[in-house]
């Protein structure tokens, strides 16, 4: 694949702003999760402008670190990179009183604490909310768990491909024969994490008229549930239990996948009755006079047989042709692209949506923050650091000599 990317910190980008521009800049975010759903949320955080420092094992680091191949050419796995830029790296064995100090020691000077640890691991170390919230008032504690703080589960680990079933998002994916089908992404441990993020950044404004930070809980469980949407809402107001329908949408036909001359599938998303008479004037039929038809609810009614007529036409004519010809006359239609061909999109490009870390001596490239701001735009500073990497530096802000560094070293601590 070949794609213009852009630079990160480059001249002629959109995200060359130093972190003094970023609209969290001064906010200061200690981060004890890892893999992927709590990294999301501190990502986020850190492009707009965060000091994020990013606890990890000694000699071990984040598990994702190890999720090759595939891996850059200095061995940064492409899972870690996908949610690790923009940070610092501090390796701290948290099980020790010596850990346990340190990481209070920068709580004492941090405005958020990030953790996904299952709920009560860290109350055996002092570093809960109800340990610390009483020195550290203004401190926002973030936790992301599988099931919550509260509720019969909440002791239970959580994992997105599990959730994705629990949470009834693959019943509703995949084709109606056979088995249910994940989403091709851990969308559920990305959702939440921006659900944490939300409620950080919700946090912090209420901070500023009361004083007092706050504990945000965020569940993988509630946010599936909450991704349900419109399905979900299906079935509150019907009290039916939604089917699985492949690419077909439950409340709009015709709205799913057809495949053009040679089996080239695209994307038709007639959305209201306006462009369906359209389509049917491309089609050269007039079906939308026919009253099984003519409205989205008989539509829905008669999927089957309308989307059988369609297929039997769409059929006729390749896909370049049906993409051509439904733009013209201002019927939704898209093609379905591969990660390559998607990335490689002028559109992508001029979005920023690839950016390169070459600048920084790093062969990181990273997909880039679609938020897009126009006074305190997100930056691309920092690849994702290397193991322990911030470890010395750190130490020493908290007052650390080399000697005390050297020994903590030694004793395996850090």
């Amino acid at each position: 694949m070949t794609t213009n990317t852009v630079n990160a910190n480059s001249d002629n980008s959109a995200s060359n702003n130093n972190i003094d521009n970023g609209a969290l800049h001064g906010i200061k975010v200690l981060d004890l999760s890892r893999v992927l759903a709590g990294p999301s949320c501190t990502q986020v955080l850190a492009d707009l402008g965060a000091e994020v420092i990013k606890v990890e094992r000694p000699h071990i680091g984040d598990e994702t670190r190890h999720w090759a191949p595939p891996a850059f050419s200095d061995e940064t796995s492409a899972y870690y990179a996908t949610i690790n830029r923009n940070k610092k790296s501090l390796t701290v064995d948290i099980t020790t009183p010596a850990g346990q100090n340190i990481i209070k020691q920068l709580i004492a000077d941090s405005d958020i604490l990030v953790e996904n640890f299952k709920v009560g691991g860290l109350k055996k170390y002092g570093l809960d909310y109800a340990s610390l919230k009483q020195d550290h008032p203004r401190l926002i504690y973030a936790s992301l768990t599988g099931f919550g703080q509260t509720g019969p589960d909440a002791k239970l680990p959580g994992y997105d491909y599990i959730i994705q079933g629990l949470s009834g998002l693959m019943s509703i994916t995949g084709p109606s024969a056979g088995e249910p089908h994940k989403v091709g992404v851990a969308v559920v441990d990305l959702f939440a994490g921006l659900q944490l993020t939300i409620g950080i950044q919700a946090a912090l404004i209420a901070r500023q008229h009361s004083g007092r930070g706050q504990h945000v809980d965020v569940a993988l469980l509630d946010s599936a549930l909450a991704m349900l949407a419109n399905v979900g809402m299906n079935h509150l107001a019907s009290g039916e239990v939604p089917p699985r329908l492949g690419n077909q949408h439950p409340n709009i036909v015709p709205y799913q996948v057809f495949a053009g001359e040679g089996d080239q599938h695209f994307i038709l998303a007639c959305g209201n009755d306006s462009q369906f008479a359209k389509l049917c004037a491309i089609l050269e039929v007039s079906w939308q006079r026919d009253e099984r038809f003519a409205t989205n609810p008989a539509r829905v009614k008669h999927r089957k047989l309308l989307c059988e007529w369609l297929s039997k036409k769409f059929a006729q004519q390749p896909r370049a042709y049906w993409l051509r010809t439904l733009s013209q006359a201002g019927v939704p239609a898209g093609a379905i692209h591969n990660v390559a061909e998607a990335l490689a999109m002028p559109q992508a490009q001029a979005r920023e949506m690839v950016v390169d870390f070459a600048a920084q001596g790093s062969p990181v490239r990273a997909l880039g923050n679609p938020i897009k701001l126009s006074a305190s735009p997100v930056s691309y500073r920092t690849p994702p650091p290397r193991l322990s990497e911030h470890t010395d530096s750190t130490l020493a802000s908290l007052g650390y000599d080399s000697e005390m560094i050297a020994k903590l070293i030694a004793d395996g601590i850090v």
